[in-house]
C-alpha cells in the first residue's frame, strides 16, 4: 500500500458546526478480525458508533460519506510512541556533577514524577503522518532516561493536549539506558538502580500507611516524588511500560520483573521469538516493532561489467549473506511466532519510519501472519492490552467513532486512504481540507 504523507493541509480549516452526525453507507465494513458487513452502513453521532449493519434508516441531519468501494476499519491502535510529544529544552547531558557516584536524579534520567500530558503538542505533524496511515490513538511517554515518567493514552486529534487525553497516568515508562559520566552509567548499574528505588518506594509507601493509622509519637515522612510515582506500580494499578529492543534487554526486563513482581508491559521488542516461554510464564504483556531491518535487493548483473572476484562468489561470502537473510526472516516473522505460541501482542511505531510502516506491515504478512492477525494487533489486541476494549478496537455501536477508510483492501499494496475518523472527527486524508466540529460546550460560564 502506498501512502503518501505530502500535500496535507499544514493550517486546519474549521467548517461551521453544522451536524456531528455522519452516515457511511455501502461500504464493506470490517467489523473486527474475521466479521465482515458488504454494503453495510455505520451511524455516528456525537463522536459515538450509534448503529452499523446494513439497510439502516439514515438520520436526516446526517452527512452522508457514500462508501461505494470503500472498506471500513476500526482505528489503529499504537502501543508506543513520542508522537506529539516534545522533548524538553533543558540539557544536563554537559553539567559536571561533584558527585558522579551520587548525582541529582535529574542528571541519572530518573524523573519518573514527570506527566507526558505536559509534553504534548497537537500541532505537531508527526500526528497527521501517523494518522494518515489508520491510527486513531497511541500510547504516548514523555523523552528522557532510564525513567522518563508517566505515560497516557491519547487520540491523535483535538486542538489541545487536554482534548487528546484518553486516559492519563496510564503507564510508568522505563528504559535500560544509562546516564552520561554518572552512575548509573551502565546497563547493570540501571537494573541495580532499578531494585533500589522500588525496594525504597515499598518501604516508605509502607511507612506512610503506618503513619496514617497512627500518628502519635511516630516521625512524619518525607515527600520524595521519585518514590511515589512508584507507588500506583507497586499497587498494580498501573504496569511499567518497559523497552526492551533487543533478546538480552528483553531478558533483563523479565528478570527484573520476577525479582520484584510489577506489572509488566515489554515494549518495542524486536528480537523476542527466543523468549517467547517466558513471557508466557512471566504474564507480561508485549508489543512488537514496526520497525524491521532492510531486505537485500537483487541486483541486476551487467553483462559488461567486469569479472567479480572469487571471494564474491566464496562459501564464506554465500554463509554470511544466507546468515544475515535468515536473520531478516526471523525479525519479519517475529508476529507470527507470538501467534503461533497463543501470546496476545500489539504493535508500536517508536523507531520505525512513518514511510515504512504500511509496507512492514506487509512484510509481515507475508512471513506468516494473516490479514485478520495483523489486524487483530492493530485493533483489537491493543484494545484489550491496554484495558480499552469496552471503547476501542472494534466498529460496534457505543464504542468510539474511531474509524479507517480506505480504497481497496488496507493491506492491499494498492489500498489508499480517503478518511480518517478520530474521536468522531472526519478527517479528509486525500483533501486539503479537515473537518472539524465546533467547539464542545460546557457548563462553565
Amino acid at each position: 500500500m502506498c501512502i503518501s504523507t505530502l500535500g496535507f493541509a499544514q493550517d486546519e480549516r474549521k467548517l461551521g458546526p453544522v451536524t456531528r452526525s455522519y452516515a457511511i453507507t455501502q461500504a464493506t465494513i470490517v467489523q473486527g478480525p474475521g466479521r465482515k458487513i458488504e454494503k453495510g452502513t455505520v451511524l455516528i453521532k456525537d463522536g459515538l458508533i450509534t448503529a452499523v449493519g446494513q439497510n439502516l434508516t439514515i438520520p436526516a441531519d446526517a452527512i452522508q460519506v457514500k462508501g461505494d468501494s470503500l472498506y471500513v476499519y476500526a482505528g489503529f491502535i499504537d502501543g508506543l510512541s513520542r508522537v506529539a510529544v516534545t522533548r524538553p529544552k533543558e540539557d544536563l547531558s554537559k553539567e559536571k556533577v561533584k558527585d558522579p557516584g551520587n548525582p541529582a536524579p535529574e542528571r541519572a534520567g530518573i524523573t519518573p514524577q514527570n506527566d507526558v500530558r505536559n509534553f504534548l503538542n497537537p500541532a505537531d505533524k508527526a500526528v497527521e503522518e501517523l494518522r494518515a496511515l489508520g491510527f486513531t490513538t497511541a500510547h504516548v511517554v514523555p523523552h528522557g532516561g532510564m525513567l522518563s515518567g508517566s505515560g497516557s493514552v491519547i487520540f491523535l486529534g483535538g486542538s489541545s493536549a487536554d482534548e487528546m487525553v484518553v486516559v492519563s497516568r496510564s503507564s510508568l515508562y522505563s528504559e535500560l539506558t544509562p546516564a552520561e559520566r554518572v552512575y548509573p552509567n551502565t546497563v547493570l548499574g540501571v537494573m541495580a538502580k532499578w531494585r533500589e528505588l522500588y525496594r525504597q518506594a515499598s518501604l516508605t509507601k509502607s511507612y506512610e500507611s503506618t503513619y496514617a493509622s497512627n500518628r502519635i509519637g511516630i516521625d512524619r515522612p518525607a515527600t520524595d516524588r521519585v518514590l511515589e510515582a512508584f507507588y500506583p506500580v507497586i499497587d498494580k494499578k498501573i504496569p511499567v511500560l518497559f523497552r526492551a529492543d533487543k533478546a538480552l534487554d528483553l531478558q533483563r526486563v523479565l528478570t527484573l520483573q520476577k525479582d520484584l513482581a510489577f506489572s509488566l508491559i515489554a515494549v518495542n521488542l524486536k528480537e523476542g521469538w527466543d523468549a517467547i516461554p517466558k513471557i508466557k510464564s512471566s504474564g507480561a504483556k508485549v508489543f512488537l516493532s514496526l520497525e524491521l531491518p532492510e531486505e537485500k535487493k537483487e541486483e541486476k548483473k551487467d553483462e559488461k561489467a567486469p569479472a567479480e572476484s572469487p571471494f564474491t562468489d566464496s562459501l564464506e561470502r554465500k554463509a554470511l549473506e544466507k546468515r544475515r537473510a535468515d536473520f531478516v526472516a526471523l525479525h519479519a516473522g517475529q508476529a507470527s511466532s507470538f501467534q503461533k505460541a497463543g501470546v496476545a501482542f500489539g504493535f508500536t511505531t517508536l523507531s520505525a519510519k512513518t514511510k515504512d510502516i504500511s509496507s512492514n506491515l506487509r512484510r509481515i504478512i507475508r512471513a506468516g501472519l494473516t490479514e485478520d492477525q495483523a489486524l487483530a494487533a492493530l485493533t483489537t489486541s491493543p484494545a484489550s492490552l491496554l484495558g480499552l476494549s469496552d471503547r476501542l478496537g472494534s466498529i460496534d455501536p457505543g464504542k468510539v467513532a474511531n474509524l479507517v477508510i480506505s480504497r481497496k483492501p488496507y493491506f492491499d499494496e494498492k489500498s489508499k486512504m480517503q478518511y480518517v475518523f478520530v474521536d468522531g472527527v472526519m478527517y479528509r486524508i486525500e483533501s486539503k481540507e479537515i473537518e472539524k466540529p465546533a467547539e464542545k460546550k460546557t457548563d462553565k460560564p
